[in-house]
């Protein structure tokens, strides 16, 4: 129960749904149970007594106690639905925003098919439990308690043969709990799994096919799919093996009724009645009993479902913000390091060690280096989306944990490698970052960015609707609308992660010369491969295994006879090869 303390912020509010719904639920029960003592005067007073004038009674009240319980049933439904769904949609909200407010760190392991799995199908199990699976089990008591106290006033003796299999009846389904939760749990991080490989398979598509793995992927979905079904026989297992024992110890009970019972009305200790009423009222003790299996499968689900939800709501939030939080409209976008070293957790190697640079509001710093040199994680600790291990990184002389995180990266414009673009109109995607940016501002942002005049061709233009990241677009437009989008919020720093490694060379050159204007008054850092697109840089750095190994301007570096060289040389040795035999 555990579990469900935890989650009790999230239901406990709508108590008053679920107290109506208990209520009427009391209800509901107590005119279930009074049917068979209807039955058992009929039989005893009416039948027996051959008082047939009673008959017309019994049945306008059979049919008046009917449609009462028919209103019942509808007040005390609808509010344990009104209690589950509106329980979950606060939940399913709180979810989703804290998945907003999770750090990269969480991101780095998480899987996006999981994470889709436990927001519907988790969500909705626990809504499912609240709404039906508590009703369920009070109904289970209730029905019990009240049939067993009428079944006692009737035979204390008979009732106590009869029912003398509950306890065996309890073990069983102690056990059974025991064994099907685990059960359950498995199959919801199976299906996490199974939703994994199906998002990751359709989102990576093109690479499938371009690369004629189909076969594969249909291989890797059938392990996925075939462990799902694993562990679906496991729990079926679970219940093959303790529903018919259930059912055994269930009608144990009944052939004790008939045989004990059926000795006390030859005996005249019991009316004909009271045991047809006390058949009736045993089944409404089997029955449930028989069920609770399956609202016990219900709790397990529910709980297990829980538990994973828990995982999200109460995984830590690394990046925090104080409560005296500097909140500022813009930024100079004086940025410097001091001594900064990275590690990502406590056991990898230093992504970044000992890092030191200033740079000056309005000026551009390249950086280069090999794959995995650091440069990414440079600007990953300026946007603050991971903390320094030591040292500093502060933003116009405050740290950037002095900073409200969104004060912060609002002043901060980044483009990414991999561009990505939400489905919906060009012009919603580049206003983005800033909603309230007016029709002339889109537009002014999109021509700098190089992507106004392949818009204004689309038939719709600025309101033509993109598919699913972007799909309809070419790599290069897509980097050309991400560009647009990162400088019509108009920030203080600007960061371009190989924003132009998609684009041709003469599109790469128009937009480094709108690139000029729009980083006059900002700091911007420039991370490329391309030594073309940051030779004009106010300051390089060059990374090597997350240390800067040299530093200057383009000619100056050019001079040093070190790593940036051996990278200019291999990226233009064609080009001097070809200027040699011209000469030549």
């Amino acid at each position: 129960m555990e579990t469900f303390k935890k989650l009790k912020q999230f239901y406990w509010p709508y108590k008053k749904f679920f107290i109506t719904s208990i209520i009427f639920l009391i209800a509901v029960t107590g005119i279930t149970v009074v049917y068979p003592v209807i039955l058992q005067k009929t039989i005893d007073d009416v039948i027996l007594q051959r008082e047939f004038g009673w008959v017309p009674y019994l049945a306008f009240g059979f049919i008046l106690i009917m449609a009462v319980k028919g209103v019942a049933t509808f007040i005390h439904q609808y509010n344990g639905d009104m209690f589950g769904i509106t329980s979950v949609y606060r939940l399913r909200n709180e979810l989703y925003e804290k998945l907003q407010y999770l750090p990269f760190r969480y991101y780095d392991n998480a899987k996006t098919g999981d994470l889709m799995s436990r927001l519907t199908a988790d969500v909705e199990a626990f809504r499912f439990f609240l709404s039906f699976g508590i009703s369920e089990l009070i109904r289970f008591f209730l029905l019990v308690t009240i049939s067993f106290g009428v079944m006692f006033y009737y035979s204390p003796s008979l009732t106590f043969v009869t029912l003398s299999t509950l306890p065996f009846l309890a073990v069983s389904v102690y056990k059974f709990d025991k064994a099907v939760h685990p059960a359950f749990r498995g199959i919801r991080k199976s299906f996490g799994k199974l939703n994994t490989n199906v998002q990751e398979n359709i989102s990576g598509i093109n690479t499938v096919k371009s690369l004629s793995r189909e076969d594969f992927q249909i291989n890797k979905f059938n392990t996925s799919n075939a462990d799902y079904k694993d562990k679906y026989l496991l729990t079926s297992d679970v219940w093959a093996k303790y529903f018919p024992l259930m059912e055994f110890l269930g009608n144990v009970s009944v052939v004790l009724l008939l045989s004990y019972g059926g000795y006390l009305v030859m005996d005249n200790s019991l009316s004909p009645g009271e045991l047809v009423a006390f058949y009736s009222l045993l089944w409404y003790i089997i029955w449930p009993i028989m069920n609770l299996g399956f609202t016990i499968n219900q709790f397990s689900q529910s709980k297990a479902s829980g538990e994973r939800l828990l995982e999200i709501l109460e995984a830590e939030e690394d990046i925090t913000e104080k409560e005296d939080a500097v909140k500022v409209d813009r930024m100079k976008g004086d940025v410097e390091f001091k001594n900064v070293t990275l590690k990502y957790t406590e056991d990898d190697e230093a992504a970044l060690e000992g890092i030191t640079f200033k740079a000056e509001p309005g000026k551009v710093i390249g950086l280069i280096g090999g794959t995995g040199s650091g440069k990414t994680s440079i600007t990953n600790l300026i946007t603050r989306f991971y903390e320094p291990s030591s040292g500093e990184v502060l933003i116009d002389g405050k740290p950037v944990q002095d900073y409200a995180i969104k004060s912060l990266r609002k002043n901060i414009g980044f483009v990414l490698q991999e561009s990505f673009l939400f489905s919906s109109t060009i012009k919603t995607n580049i206003s983005y970052g800033r909603p309230d940016a007016t029709m002339e501002e889109i537009i002014d942002a999109a021509k700098r960015a190089q992507a106004h005049d392949f818009i204004e061709e689309l038939e719709d233009g600025y309101d033509t609707k993109l598919g699913e990241r972007g799909l309809g677009l070419s790599g290069g437009q897509k980097q050309r609308i991400a560009i647009a989008r990162a400088i019509c919020t108009d920030p203080s720093i600007l960061i371009l992660d190989d924003a132009t490694s998609a684009v041709d060379m003469e599109t790469e050159f128009k937009i480094q010369k709108g690139f000029k204007e729009v980083m006059a008054d900002r700091t911007t850092f420039i991370i490329a491969h391309r030594i073309s697109s940051l030779k004009h840089a106010d300051e390089i750095l060059v990374l090597e295994n997350g240390k800067i190994v040299e530093r200057g301007v383009h000619d100056f570096l050019l001079k040093n006879n070190g790593p940036y060289q051996r990278i200019y040389d291999i990226q233009y040795k064609d080009q001097k090869k070809i200027l040699q035999s011209q000469q030549g």
